[in-house]
């Protein structure tokens, strides 16, 4: 029996159950809100929504793996376009683009036309050094990380910021060899 094939993201996007899009996206807003408020630097909650998205990503690795049948990819290239192509449509609704490789291959940058986070958001001027989507970041160095990929994720343009589109830097540090947790002769 031939393996399954890989579904698009359009397909995935189609049989995944959603939220209402906009009770996610103010649910999204309030939890930002409230980081503000307690954290009151703007710096700290960029750290914070970095570490809720790491979380987040290192749990949904499973889920897009059970349900998208994506096989093991064979570079970082081929695994930034599966996370824009596929990963981005399946939880987000929307694709990303994948440009701006360096010579080794080793960094990119994913663009978003489209940020389904952003609905419904303006920043005050006290807010400019925030990055509001960072929970995103996060999502995609935790999910990365899973499959043994370290990696640092920055936000080099944002739409809430007057920039055209939303661009993430990604740029692969190191190849974490897998480790089996026994040894096939015990």
């Amino acid at each position: 029996m031939a393996p399954a094939a890989p579904k698009s993201g359009d397909a995935i996007f189609a049989s995944v159950d959603r939220v209402n899009a906009e009770l996610f996206t103010l649910t999204y807003g309030a939890i930002v809100r409230q980081l503000l408020t307690d954290l009151e630097e703007v710096d700290e909650v960029n750290k914070q929504l970095d570490q809720m998205g790491y979380n987040i990503g290192v749990r949904l690795v499973d889920e897009f793996l059970a349900k998208s049948n994506v096989s093991r990819c064979v570079d970082f290239r081929e695994t930034a376009e599966v996370i824009a192509k596929v990963g981005f449509k399946m939880f987000l609704g929307v694709t990303a683009s994948v440009t701006n490789w360096d010579t080794e291959g080793t960094t990119c940058s994913l663009i978003l036309e489209d940020n389904p986070l952003v609905d419904f958001v303006e920043l005050p001027d006290t807010c400019q050094g925030l990055h509001y989507c960072n929970i995103l970041s996060g999502v995609v160095r935790g999910a990365l990380e899973m499959v043994s990929m370290k990696t640092e994720v920055t936000w080099l343009r944002d739409m809430l910021k007057g920039d055209d589109v939303f661009e993430l830097q990604v740029k692969l540090l190191k190849q974490i060899p897998e480790e089996y947790p026994y040894k096939d002769d015990e």
